[in-house]
């Protein structure tokens, strides 16, 4: 199959009007047991994570630039449709979150994934799950194959300047107090 041409493939940030077509995309690979399913609620939350890769007038790929800390994030939910895999579709997403978190001014992204081969291609290396904790307590927790992951971690450094340490305390929760409000007169 020939790339595509730049005059009728090209992304941008994702619209609501896009939910859909992003939900038939993810899901059709979830039903594989190859990516999380996402709801319609889920994408709407999250629609200014995702870009979108265009062929004219069809969708063919989605991809998020999903936060989780100011200096990494995740590249998650990156689906090409099965008819336009090999077209260069992947490569497009992939160069347009790259930009996205350098606008961010971010030092490292990260995925999970079943393809390394991919993504080794656009600059990641292999590392081990547990560098990436925070991953593994919010999504993981609700998938079904928690117990027995078999993606493999992948990471790209953006900068090569250390990346800033954690800091714990900025990310513990804040107890709110119970505040009683006082009953209106009359009741």
């Amino acid at each position: 199959m020939e790339p595509p041409s730049s005059s009728d493939t090209h992304t941008r940030k994702a619209r609501m009007s896009d939910i859909p077509a992003i939900l038939a995309l993810i899901n059709g690979y979830a039903a594989q047991a190859i990516m999380l399913p996402r709801t319609e609620f889920e994408l709407s939350e999250f629609i200014r994570d995702f870009t979108v890769v265009y062929k004219g007038s069809e969708l063919i790929g989605c991809a998020a630039l999903h936060f989780y800390g100011p200096s990494i994030a995740e590249l998650r939910s990156l689906a090409v449709a099965p008819a336009s895999k090999g077209t260069g579709a992947g490569r497009l997403l992939m160069e347009a979150i790259d930009e996205e978190a350098r606008a961010f001014d971010l030092h490292s992204l990260f995925a999970f994934t079943y393809v390394p081969e991919f993504f080794a291609k656009m600059g990641y290396e292999l590392v081990d799950r547990n560098e990436l904790p925070l991953k593994a307590w919010k999504d993981c927790l609700r998938c079904p194959k928690f117990q027995a992951c078999d993606e493999i971690a992948v990471l790209k450094r953006l900068k090569s300047t250390p990346m800033p340490s954690f800091r714990p305390e900025a990310t513990q929760l804040v107890t709110l107090q119970q505040i009683t409000l006082p009953r209106p007169s009359g009741h």
